[in-house]
């Protein structure tokens, strides 16, 4: 990654500035989706799960709660697809289930584009290329976002996290934050072809 003045300073002024507006201007929104998760879905209202951000630093990342508790007979969680209702589908398709992301990015965990931080347990799984995507804070929304989202293979995922990462820019956020508000408008590309959010990386495979 190229260290500029934008990358270094600039990125996060605005990261701070929009994260508060945001914040103050849709605090109502955050209410009603609030009150809707606790009648519909129980507590916890918010959803906290630790996950590596810059230079794999672990923070809480923060989401309202889509999936219920529901549990087979010997007392194990149901698989994903199971325990996502419908009202869980519509937050995470209008993404209103990422509103409290807003206060990582203002705390400095996240930034509004980067890399999608994922969970700690594949940090063991990256090989010395993907490893680059922690070179920068995770963000709201990515390059691979906007170019696939959950429909793209972990391969894929990867190679365009750390293509952002070598071509970090201000037109780049602002083509990719664009490009964002229309993939959620469209509501595309939500799920992948196989599971309900997607499929769990087991590491890179060799080529052949």
């Amino acid at each position: 990654m190229k260290n500029t003045i934008y990358s270094k300073y600039v990125k996060r002024i605005i990261d701070i500035l929009l994260s508060l507006v945001v914040i103050v201007l849709f605090f109502w929104l955050y209410l009603i989706v609030a009150v809707l998760v606790r009648v519909k879905l129980g507590s916890p209202v918010i959803f906290r799960q630790p996950r590596p951000g810059k230079d794999e630093k672990v923070f809480n990342l923060y989401k309202f709660r889509t999936m219920t508790d529901a549990r087979d007979k010997d007392g194990n969680l149901l698989p994903d697809e199971d325990r996502l209702p419908e009202f869980g589908k519509k937050l995470r398709a209008t993404s209103l289930d990422e509103l409290p992301e807003f206060f990582n990015i203002l705390k400095g965990d996240m930034s509004f584009v980067g890399p999608r931080p994922l969970l700690v347990k594949y940090l063991p799984l990256y090989n010395e290329e993907q490893r680059h995507r922690h070179d920068v804070r995770p963000g709201l929304t990515g390059w691979a976002q906007v170019n696939g989202r959950n429909l793209l293979s972990w391969e894929d995922r990867f190679e365009k996290d750390v293509f952002y990462v070598n071509h970090i820019s201000f037109l780049m956020d602002l083509k990719i934050v664009f490009m964002t508000v229309a993939v959620v408008f469209r509501h595309n590309d939500i799920n992948s072809a196989t599971d309900a959010t997607m499929e769990a990386f087991t590491g890179t495979k060799p080529k052949e």
